[in-house]
C-alpha cells in the first residue's frame, strides 16, 4: 500500500511550491484601495449585486489576459490549472469510447453531471449524446474575459448540478476596435502540431453612443499524435484482444493459432498459451485529430431610463477525428467441408490443437457443419478503423436589464441547441465477412486471394452511426435590491428574488441500416433510439443581513418542480465575519441536489464490449474451470448491456464550507478553506472491474446465455439462447462522501527598477474520498488509490509566478498531481509535475508577440495499468501526452 502523505509533509509541499510562485487565482481580496471606487456587481454565487470582495463563498477568478500569455488556448486546458478539478473526461477520451469527442469539467471529483458550466450566467445546452453536462469544446475561447470558479454547492441559486461547484465563463460586455491574434504550438516529439487563431472588431461606446457591437471569433486545429509516435504503449503488451491477425480458433477448449506458440511470424502478437493474442494499443491515437471554430455576435442598446437591451449568439462547431485497431469478429464460423462438398483450403491441415472431425454434430449453430471451428480474426487488410465526431452547437440570448423603483432586475430568453453526428471509416459488412468465411473465400490466417481481396474490399463499409441532438428554451428573471440597515451595522440588507421557466428535449438515434451491418464491431445497437423531454420551473429568493458591522449573514433558497420527476427545495446560509480589517472568516452551509437527465431516464437498452476481462466463474484467477475453454472465458472482451432506468431518484447532497482570508501583510493575501460534501443516491454505472472482482455480491447482474457463458461477440446479443451479458445499467448506486482543504496564496512585489513580481498558488488536499456501490454498501476509498474509474489525487496544485516590466513580460508554472496505488493494486503511479514558460513584449502601438514552452523538462506521464481508456502504459486524464512543446503567439490591436 502507499504511504499517506502527513498534513505536515504536504504543508511543506505547498509552500516549497509557493517559493515558486502561485497559482491564477487567489482568494478575492477584501481590503478595499483608494485606487478606484468599487462598484456593485452580480458575482457568481450570488444572485445579490455586491462589491465583489464581500462574498461569503469561496470564488476563483482568472483572468484570461494572463492565461493567454502563458500559452492555454482551449477552455480543457484552462480548467486544467484549477486544483480543485478532477479531470475525466478530456477530448481524448473519444478515441474508442464513442464519447463524440465531448470534454468536461469535474469539481471535487464527484462527476461530470455534478459541475453547473455556465456561459455569462445562464446555461448552455447540455451534450446531445448523454445530455449529462455542456461540452467545454463549444464555448468561445476568444471571448471570454474572465473565469469564475464557484467551489460550493449552489443548488439554492441554480438548481439541480450545482452539486460540486459552479464555472461561469464571462465575455467581454463590449468591445471597441479590432484585435487579430495568430498562433502555432510545435511539440519536440512527432506529432501533435497545432495552428490557432482569432479575430474580434467592435464598434460603439453604450455610455456615449448608446449602443456597443462586437463580433469574435476563433480557429484551433490539432493535428493527431498517433499510436508509433510516442512510446508509452510499449511499456506492456496493452489492449490485448483475441480477435488477432492470423486468427486464432477454437472448438470446445484452449484456442490455437498458426503463429504459436512463439506468436512472433506477425506483428503485434504475443504468446497467449497455445493461442496468441493481439497488442492493439500501437493502432490507437494518443492523441485524437481536432477542429474548432466557434463565433460570438453580441449587440448591446441603451434604452431611456438606464434600461439595457443585449442580443448574442453563439455557434461553435468542433470536429474530433480518432482511430483505433482493425475491425476484430469474434464469432466467425469455419466449416471443414464447404456446403459444395469441397474442402476449405483454410481450414488449418496442421493445428497447434487437437481438432475434432464431428465437433457439433446433433447441435450446429446456423451455417455451420460438423468439424467446424470458431473463428476470431482481425480484418487488417481494411487498416485501422476511425471515427469522426462533428458537434455543433448554437444558443441565442435576448436580455433586458435595469432598474425599476430601486430594483435592479435582469430577464431574458435562453434558446440553444447541439447537435453531434458521428460517422465510421475502416468498418465492414459483418455480415459479407462471416459468408466470406464460411464460403471459404476469405482466409483469416494468412495472404488473401484475388477473390478473397476483392471480397474484403467489396465489404469495406464507411457511414454515419449515430446522430442526436439536444435543445432547451429558458425564460429567467430575477431582481434585487437593498432594503435598509435593519439591525443598526451600518450596512444595508439586501433581497433578491426570481423565477425560470425551461423546456429541454433531446433525440440520440442509430443509423438502422448502417449500424446493422457493422453491430459485431461497434457493439451500437441498430435500434438504439434515445429521447425524452421535461419542463422545469424555479423560484428562488437570496437575502443579506449584516447583523454587526462587522458580522453579515445571508440566507437563500430555491424551489424546482420536474414535470417528470417531482420537485426539490433547497437552502443555503453563509456568513461573512471581518474582525478585523485584515481577516476574513466565512462559511456555508447547503443542500443541493441533481435531477436524472433525460439520457439516464430515455436511453435504450444497448449492449456493447466491456474491457478485458476473466469470467470469475468460468475462469476464475484467469484458469478455466473444467468444461470450459480459455479461448471464451478468459482474458477477452465480453458483452454488457447499458441503458437508461425510469425509476431513477435525484441524488441530494449536502455541502459545507469554512475558510479564513488574512491580508496581514500589504500586497499578500492568504486564504484556507475547509469543504465537504456528502451526495446521497448517486446516480450511474457500476464499473466493470468492482462488478468482475466480485460475482457472489453481483451475481444478480451476471444474465448467461444456454451454455452458461457471456458472449464475446456483439452479434449474438440480444438472441436470449446465444446472448450472455453483464447488466451495467444505470441505477442509484449509494453514497459519496468527501472533504479537503483549499490552500490560496497570492503576493505582488513592486520593485525600483527591476519591474514587478506577482506570485499566486491554489492547491487543494483531499483528506478523505470514499464512495458506495449501492445503497448501504461497503465503502471504497479513492484518495491516492485508484478505485472504480480512477483515482482521487491527494494534492493538486497549481504555482505561478509572472514578472513585467513596462513592455516585457516573462512567466513560469509549475503543476502538480500526487501519486496514488494503481488498478493493478500493486503499481504506485509517481506522483506528476510539470513546468511551462513564457517570455512576451508588448508594443505601445498594439503589436504584441509571446514565446513559450510548456512542458520544459518533458516529462513523461507515469506508468499507469489502468484500462479505463483505450490508450495503454499511462493515464492520458491526468498527464501530458505531448511532451515538451514550443510555441509562439502575436496579436496585433487597433
Amino acid at each position: 500500500m502507499m504511504k499517506e502523505t502527513t498534513l505536515a509533509q504536504s504543508v511543506r509541499l505547498i509552500c516549497s511550491a509557493g517559493a515558486l510562485g502561485a497559482s491564477l487565482l487567489a482568494a478575492p481580496a477584501f481590503a478595499q484601495t483608494a485606487e478606484a471606487p468599487m462598484q456593485r456587481v452580480e458575482v457568481t454565487g450570488s444572485a445579490i449585486k455586491r462589491i465583489d470582495a464581500e462574498t461569503a463563498v469561496p470564488v476563483t477568478v482568472m483572468k484570461m489576459a494572463d492565461l493567454k500569455a502563458e500559452g492555454i488556448s482551449t477552455v480543457e486546458q484552462v480548467l486544467a490549472t484549477v486544483s480543485s478539478m478532477q479531470a475525466s473526461q478530456g477530448t481524448s477520451q473519444v478515441v474508442g469510447l464513442s464519447t463524440g469527442g465531448a470534454s468536461f469539467a469535474d469539481m471535487r471529483g464527484l462527476g461530470q453531471n455534478k459541475t453547473l458550466v455556465l456561459l455569462n450566467g445562464r446555461r448552455l445546452a447540455n451534450n446531445a449524446f448523454d445530455s449529462s453536462a455542456p461540452d467545454l469544446n463549444m464555448i468561445p475561447f476568444a471571448a471570454i474575459e474572465r473565469v469564475e470558479v464557484l467551489r460550493d454547492g449552489a443548488s439554492s441559486l441554480y438548481g439541480s448540478d450545482a452539486v460540486g461547484g459552479v464555472i461561469n465563463f464571462i465575455t467581454r460586455r463590449d468591445f471597441t476596435g479590432g484585435i487579430v491574434t495568430v498562433g502555432g504550438d510545435s511539440p519536440q516529439h512527432p506529432g501533435g502540431q497545432s495552428v490557432n487563431s482569432s479575430i474580434g472588431y467592435g464598434f460603439g461606446d453604450v455610455d456615449k453612443d448608446g449602443f456597443n457591437f462586437y463580433a469574435m471569433g476563433d480557429f484551433q486545429k490539432q493535428r493527431s499524435i498517433g499510436g508509433t509516435e510516442r512510446p508509452f504503449n510499449r511499456r506492456y503488451a496493452g489492449g490485448l484482444s483475441s480477435s488477432t491477425f492470423p486468427a486464432n480458433y477454437y472448438q470446445d477448449g484452449d484456442a490455437g493459432n498458426p503463429a504459436a506458440p512463439n506468436c512472433t511470424s506477425a506483428p503485434n502478437l504475443v504468446p497467449d498459451g497455445t493461442g496468441c493474442k493481439m497488442t492493439t494499443s500501437s493502432f490507437v491515437d494518443y492523441v485524437p485529430r481536432s477542429e474548432r471554430a466557434t463565433g460570438l455576435l453580441k449587440g448591446t442598446l441603451a434604452l431611456p431610463n438606464g434600461h439595457e437591451l443585449s442580443l448574442e449568439y453563439l455557434h461553435s462547431r468542433s470536429k474530433v477525428e480518432s482511430q483505433i485497431a482493425p475491425v476484430p469478429y469474434g464469432g466467425l464460423i469455419m466449416n471443414r467441408t464447404l456446403a459444395n462438398g469441397a474442402v476449405n483450403p483454410y481450414y488449418p491441415t496442421n493445428p497447434n490443437i487437437p481438432l475434432d472431425p464431428n465437433f457439433g454434430a446433433g447441435d450446429l449453430p446456423e451455417g455451420a457443419l460438423p468439424g467446424y471451428i470458431n473463428v476470431m480474426w482481425r480484418d487488417l487488410p481494411n487498416g485501422v478503423r476511425a471515427d469522426e465526431n462533428i458537434n455543433r452547437q448554437q444558443r441565442f440570448v435576448a436580455q433586458l436589464s435595469g432598474n425599476i423603483a430601486g430594483w435592479d432586475y435582469r430577464t431574458g430568453l435562453t434558446w440553444g441547441e447541439n447537435r453531434v453526428k458521428v460517422n465510421l471509416r475502416g468498418y465492414s459488412d459483418g455480415d459479407m465477412i462471416t459468408k466470406g468465411v464460411l464460403d471459404g473465400i476469405v482466409n483469416p490466417f494468412g495472404d488473401q486471394s484475388a477473390a478473397g481481396m476483392d471480397l474484403l474490399m467489396a465489404a469495406a463499409l464507411d457511414g454515419n452511426i449515430q446522430n442526436a441532438k439536444g435543445t432547451s428554451k429558458t425564460w429567467d428573471i430575477n431582481a434585487s435590491r437593498e432594503l435598509g440597515d435593519w439591525a443598526g451595522a451600518g450596512r444595508n440588507a439586501a433581497l433578491a428574488i426570481g423565477g425560470q421557466a425551461s423546456h429541454e428535449k433531446f433525440y440520440s438515434a442509430a443509423n438502422t441500416e448502417y449500424a446493422e451491418k457493422v453491430v459485431a464491431s461497434t457493439g451500437i445497437d441498430p435500434n438504439t433510439l434515445n429521447q425524452g423531454s421535461r419542463t422545469v420551473y424555479a423560484a428562488f429568493a437570496e437575502l443579506n443581513v449584516p447583523l454587526l458591522q462587522t458580522l453579515d449573514v445571508t440566507a437563500a433558497i430555491r424551489y424546482d418542480k420536474y414535470s417528470d420527476f417531482g420537485n426539490s427545495t433547497n437552502p443555503k446560509f453563509s456568513f461573512r465575519w471581518q474582525p478585523a480589517q485584515s481577516v476574513m472568516v466565512r462559511g456555508s452551509y447547503s443542500t443541493g441536489f441533481r435531477a436524472p437527465s433525460l439520457y439516464e431516464i430515455n436511453a435504450a437498452n444497448t449492449y456493447t464490449n466491456t474491457s478485458t476481462q476473466s469470467d470469475p466463474i468460468n475462469c476464475p484467477g484467469g484458469v478455466p474451470v473444467p468444461g470450459k475453454g480459455s479461448a471464451t472465458n478468459c482474458n477477452v472482451q465480453f458483452q454488457k448491456l447499458l441503458g437508461g432506468n425510469s425509476s431513477l431518484n435525484p441524488e441530494e447532497s449536502k455541502n459545507a464550507t469554512l475558510g479564513i482570508v488574512f491580508e496581514g501583510v500589504k500586497n499578500l493575501t492568504l486564504s484556507a478553506d475547509v469543504w465537504a460534501v456528502e451526495l446521497d443516491h448517486q446516480i450511474g454505472n457500476l464499473a466493470e472491474d468492482d462488478v468482475f472482482a466480485d460475482p457472489a455480491k453481483y451475481a444478480s447482474l451476471y444474465n448467461r446465455n444456454a451454455g452458461g457463458n457471456l458472449s464475446i461477440d456483439g452479434s449474438q446479443c440480444p438472441n436470449p439462447s446465444t446472448c450472455g451479458y453483464v447488466d451495467l445499467r444505470t441505477r442509484n448506486l449509494g453514497s459519496i462522501k468527501t472533504n479537503g482543504i483549499d490552500l490560496g496564496a497570492q503576493y505582488r512585489l513592486r520593485t525600483a527598477g527591476f519591474g514587478t513580481y506577482n506570485f499566486s498558488m491554489n492547491s487543494t488536499w483531499v483528506h478523505s474520498y470514499k464512495y458506495q456501490n449501492s445503497e448501504g454498501g461497503e465503502w471504497n476509498q479513492k484518495v491516492n488509490n485508484y478505485s472504480g474509474t480512477g483515482p482521487m489525487f491527494r494534492w493538486q496544485n497549481t504555482a505561478n509566478l509572472r514578472w513585467s516590466d513596462k513592455q516585457f513580460g516573462a512567466g513560469v508554472t509549475a503543476k502538480y498531481k500526487s501519486g496514488y496505488l494503481d488498478s493493478d493494486g500493486t503499481n504506485e503511479v509517481a506522483s506528476y509535475t510539470t513546468f511551462d514558460s513564457y517570455v512576451s513584449w508588448t508594443q505601445p502601438k498594439g503589436f504584441a508577440l509571446t514565446f513559450g514552452v510548456r512542458n520544459m523538462f518533458d516529462r513523461t506521464p507515469p506508468l499507469s495499468y489502468q484500462d479505463t481508456t483505450f490508450q495503454a502504459g499511462y493515464d492520458p486524464r491526468f498527464t501530458d501526452t505531448i511532451g515538451r512543446t514550443y510555441y509562439a503567439r502575436a496579436s496585433y490591436s487597433f
